[in-house]
């Protein structure tokens, strides 16, 4: 009985959805949720990078910096599009599953 207890637990480990954000928000909160994500993103690049580059100076860090760029990039176009949005008064709908899945 206990080995199909933990076949059923590691097969359910395998995958994983997190509704990480979901609902209606105004235009400055959702401003404030997408930047919050994203600075969050963009900080644990960075550290990453320190600690790669504290352990090797020579060390390019490559990846590290080319998703900092894109997220940076990604983070200036939501501040133009929350910009042209701002006066509308609209709410918007925002919809953030994260997947986790056995690679």
């Amino acid at each position: 009985m206990k080995k199909s207890i933990t076949q059923k637990t590691m097969t359910r480990a395998k995958n994983k959805s997190i509704d990480l954000i979901d609902g209606v928000f105004n235009v400055s909160d959702a401003a404030d949720i997408i930047n919050s994500v994203l600075d969050v993103k963009i900080n644990y690049h960075k550290l990453k990078r320190l600690s790669r580059t504290e352990g090797n100076i020579n060390d390019l860090c490559e990846y590290d910096n080319a998703r900092i760029d894109e997220l940076i990039k990604a983070k200036e176009d939501t501040r133009i599009f929350f910009n042209e949005l701002r006066q509308s008064g609209k709410k918007l709908k925002i919809n953030g599953i994260i997947s986790i899945e056995e690679a």
